[in-house]
Parts: structure tokens; sequence; C-alpha cells
């Protein structure tokens, strides 16, 4: 169990290390911490909490590591037990799907807790991932009879008209994002059968239109791309025992210019709405690789006017 906790080759211990500058001993089951206070005290916390997790029989990897350090950096607070063992789905891959940050326990209870939830924020923070893990729970447990993914086909325009093939083709590719999604989490064969029987749906947002989805679990990703008449079509759907979750990153809008997006103009209209919830991620909550938090986080300063000048590497850019 203790070698659970420090990781192949003490691989969780070096995460700590790089993540927080301090340096930890190793002396069988013992362990001692040295560096500044706050770090050391951060170490010890971060250490003690995941040995907690670990001891309830989970497991955990440097990713999680890494992620338990930006929570308890942000909240010393937090109980990352409340966080980590909250298990959404177990993908067909036996990996456990849970949230991995506290914003994504938030998104992931609000889901539980109402019919409509919008989740906007970057790329990489888990909105459609967890929203279809949530979906895929709930089909398992016969809490809804089918699962509808769809997005809107806006990025294309008029290039629709060059790609070969008739509607449902030309729209296949911008869907494949939520193909990749569903097979991360269903084997291919099983996944196939569910598509062919009906009980998962994957269609471009314009196939919605004068549809009632009764028993059901509704998913529009990139929503940023809907236009205001689109986002009122998709949430006037909503049938009887259906829940909707709409997910979308206003900061990459492909709509024309002057065209108003609809996720945008949701949050002022629907900000009061009973029933109806909205979650909001940062860069602290994505979960890929660690240099997409800091493209985030660039992108925004830039955007802000807080970019600081680059450092002299010493390397020239090449002349054009």
């Amino acid at each position: 169990m203790f070698t659970d906790l420090l990781g192949q080759h003490d691989a969780h211990v070096h995460v700590i290390e790089q993540a927080l500058g301090v340096r930890i001993g190793v002396n069988g089951s013992t362990l001692r911490i040295s560096g500044e206070h706050p770090e050391q005290a951060l170490a010890g916390k971060v250490l003690s909490e995941l040995y907690e997790i670990v001891k309830q029989g989970h497991s955990i990897y440097p990713g999680d590591v890494e992620y338990s350090v930006r929570i308890l950096r942000a909240d010393g607070n937090v109980d990352l037990k409340d966080i980590f063992l909250d298990t959404i789905y177990i993908s067909a891959h036996k990996r456990v799907i849970a949230p991995k940050s506290v914003n994504q326990k938030r998104y992931i209870d609000a889901i539980r807790a109402h019919d409509i939830v919008f989740g906007i924020g970057p790329a990489g923070t888990g909105k459609t991932y967890l929203a279809m893990a949530m979906a895929l729970a709930a089909l398992m447990k016969n809490q809804v009879t089918r699962m509808v993914l769809c997005r809107p086909a806006v990025e294309a325009g008029e290039r629709l008209g060059f790609l070969p093939g008739d509607l449902a083709e030309k729209v296949n590719p911008y869907l494949r994002p939520l193909y990749d999604a569903l097979h991360d989490m269903v084997d291919f064969d099983r996944a196939r059968r569910m598509l062919e029987r009906g009980t998962i749906e994957v269609a471009p947002l314009a196939f919605m239109r004068g549809r009632t989805l009764n028993d059901s679990f509704i998913i529009l990703d990139e929503a940023q791309n809907t236009t205001s008449e689109q986002m009122k079509m998709f949430l006037t759907r909503l049938g009887y025992s259906s829940k909707a979750v709409i997910t979308g990153d206003i900061t990459q809008i492909d709509l024309p210019s002057g065209k108003l997006s609809g996720l945008k103009e949701a949050r002022t209209v629907l900000a009061r709405t009973p029933g109806i919830s909205f979650v909001y991620f940062d860069e602290r909550d994505v979960v890929r690789h660690r240099l997409v938090q800091a493209v985030i986080t660039a992108y925004e300063a830039a955007s802000e006017g807080r970019l600081e000048a680059a450092p002299d590497n010493g390397i020239k850019p090449a002349k054009e």
C-alpha cells in the first residue's frame, strides 16, 4: 500500500518534488520532507491525503498527484477523498472516471441535481468527457433509455458543400470528437451495437429541430458555435425525465462576425432560472498535457495585455 503511494520508481514523489521544490527522502515506510516551510507543509498534506485515498483501494497515477498539488495549493481545506473517490463510470479499459478538480466535482454534482447544466471553460477541462461519462452511467443504470450527443456544424460553414457524400457524411468529421470520447469509454463492438439500435445517437444540431426527447440524456458540445435561435431550439427539445448538458468555450467562437453566440446569450438570459446550473472552468481544471494549461494561461495573459516579454534564450528567429 505504501509503495502505491510512492508510485513506480518513486514517480509520485518526484512529481511532488518538482512541483513544490522540496526534497523527499524515502527510508522504508518513512518519508522525510525538507524545503521551505509552506511548500514542505503542502507536500506533507498532499502525501497524507493521497495515502488515505490509496487505503480505500483507489489507484493513483502521476497525473493525479499533479492535480492534487494544484488543488491543495489553491485551497488547503479541500478533502481530496471527496473528489477522487467520487466514481462516475468505469470505462471499457477498466479505468475509473472521476473528477480531478474542485470545479469538475461541482460540475458532476450539478448534473446530478439539475436537469439543465451549462459547463463553460477552455479546452481540456473535461466538460464533454465528464458529461458523457455521466450520460453512460445513467444509461447503464436505466435512468434514461437513450443518450443523444450533438454538435453544431457551424465551423464548416459553406465548406460543407465541398465535402464528398450526403449530408450525414458531410457533417460526420465534425462529430468525430464525440465518437472518439465514446469509444474511449465503451468498447468498439458494444458502442457500434448501441449506435445501431439508437440507444446512443450522435447527430448534428440541425437534426434536432422538431423533436421532443423524453427519457434521454442529451449533450450539446461546442455550444459557443450555436446561434441564439439554435440554442433556444435545442433547450426546448427537452422532454419528460430528461437531462441536458451544454458545453462550450466562449473564447473560441467560430460564428460569422456579427452573429451572437447562443451560449454567451444563455449566460445572461438563463442565469437566474431555477433548475438550470452554470459551472465555470479555468486553466486550473485542465486535465490534458501540463503544457495545455500553460498555453491557456499565456493566451489569456496576451488577451488582457499582461504578457511579459520573452526571456532571451540565445536563439534568434530565422530570417524570412
